[in-house]
């Protein structure tokens, strides 16, 4: 019997092909959660002075590709749950918000916007990311 060429194609979605909508700025509620994480790696106060150079910073975008190099980080599985409910988010139309990166000596940390990052390279490896970007600072 003649094997069926269709069955061993992978498919993916076509470059293009799934809208992500983007806020113009960042969520309110993102600078807490970015907060909370940076006080574990940079402490309070220097978690503190951070957010209020995020704050401040220019909003630029990157790859996602680029972002999770930059961060030496593998992206989460689609079936995370924080990807999913990105992915809910897109399917109903809904802006994502950008996210906040804080760059270090030696790499760069996702402060907030991990499961955006990854739910964007999942789609489009080259996808490009709206977010803020400071230095972790002394």
């Amino acid at each position: 019997m003649p094997k069926d060429k269709d069955k061993d194609k992978v498919t993916k979605p076509e470059i293009g092909s799934v809208k992500i909508r983007w806020l113009d700025d960042v969520a309110e509620h993102d600078y807490g959660a970015a907060q909370a994480y940076l006080s574990l790696r940079l402490g309070d106060a220097r978690a503190t002075a951070v957010i209020g150079r995020l704050r401040e910073a220019d909003l630029i975008t990157r790859r996602a590709n680029d972002i999770l190099r930059a961060s030496r980080l593998d992206p989460a599985a689609l079936e995370d749950p924080g990807v999913i409910k990105d992915m809910i988010k897109i399917i109903e139309g809904d802006e994502l918000s950008p996210i906040l990166l804080v760059r270090d000596a030696d790499r760069t940390d996702i402060a907030d916007g991990f499961h955006r990052v990854s739910l964007v390279y999942r789609i489009d490896p080259y996808g490009v990311i709206p977010l803020r970007l400071t230095d972790a600072g002394a």
